[in-house]
């Protein structure tokens, strides 16, 4: 589960009896195993951990409720049907089901999204809705901005079903639509593309370009553009903000074209 939903759950006085979560990774040049942030959490709070799904049927007595939050992975049914569980998720179901709610979200220029509290079913994301709340998406809101803002509002979401129970859930209503994971290559920027197209996948993060042949990430643009670093784009120009230079950290957009020497009229993407 999240990291706040997780301290919240241990400060509202819960007893977490166990703490399933992704397994550690090999990171850095020196390939040393790292928790994930998760598993983190959960050792400096004294709260036992694994990520093995399975190790939860080892619990005597079983718990009473599973708490789902960004698993992803898919929970079989010889799980959920011996602990009743509840998935967090960042989407108005049934709308954009599945992996990458917030960044379909985004990219399809949606106005609003919002969290569920649902419940978990052997199929993806269908089952029936406890809870839920609805936020607008700003035009300039980022996926982090965004996901932080969800977070906080299913945690609350969480922490009201455990105080007054689950009540009955409401089945999805409506057309369904699939939130696929986003492939690497859909980061890459298409400068041919409209302007809010451009903006949208710099809001979702990890867009990246390139110029004179090295590679450029652009973490924020301004649309409609100013008077900064500007961008030709398929329809109008866009505003570099903030961006990172291949082997370099992040920096204004405004460092970055005075050291490459950008002019008003050059291109990305070279």
């Amino acid at each position: 589960m999240a990291v706040p939903t997780l301290r919240a759950l241990v400060a509202a006085g819960h007893d977490v009896a166990l703490v399933v979560t992704a397994a550690d990774k090999r990171r850095g040049r020196g390939g040393a195993l790292v928790p994930s942030p998760v598993k983190a959490a959960a050792l400096e709070l004294g709260l036992p951990v694994t990520d093995r799904v399975n190790d939860v049927l080892e619990l005597d007595p079983l718990p009473e409720l599973g708490v789902v939050v960004a698993f992803g992975k898919l929970i079989k049914p010889h799980v959920f049907e011996a602990v009743p569980m509840i998935n967090v998720h960042f989407s108005l179901l049934p709308r954009w089901r599945g992996a990458a709610p917030l960044e379909r979200a985004i990219l399809a220029g949606d106005e609003r999204t919002g969290v569920c509290v649902m419940a978990i079913e052997e199929a993806l994301d269908t089952g029936a809705v406890f809870r839920s709340v609805e936020v607008p998406i700003g035009p300039d809101a980022t996926i982090d901005e965004l996901r932080s803002v969800l977070v906080d509002l299913g945690t609350r979401l969480v922490l009201d079903a455990l105080e007054h129970g689950l009540g009955t859930p409401t089945p999805q209503q409506g057309e369904p639509t699939y939130a696929s994971k986003i492939a690497p290559a859909e980061h890459q920027i298409d400068w041919s593309a409209p302007a809010v197209d451009v903006h949208r996948l710099v809001r979702v993060g990890s867009a990246w370009t390139t110029y004179n042949g090295k590679r450029l990430k652009v973490w924020r643009t301004a649309l409609p553009a100013g008077d900064g670093v500007t961008v030709p784009t398929g329809t109008d120009v866009i505003e570099l903000v903030e961006v990172q230079p291949e082997g370099k950290g992040r920096m204004p957009a405004r460092a970055w074209a005075n050291g490459a020497r950008w002019r008003t009229g050059d291109r990305l993407g070279t």
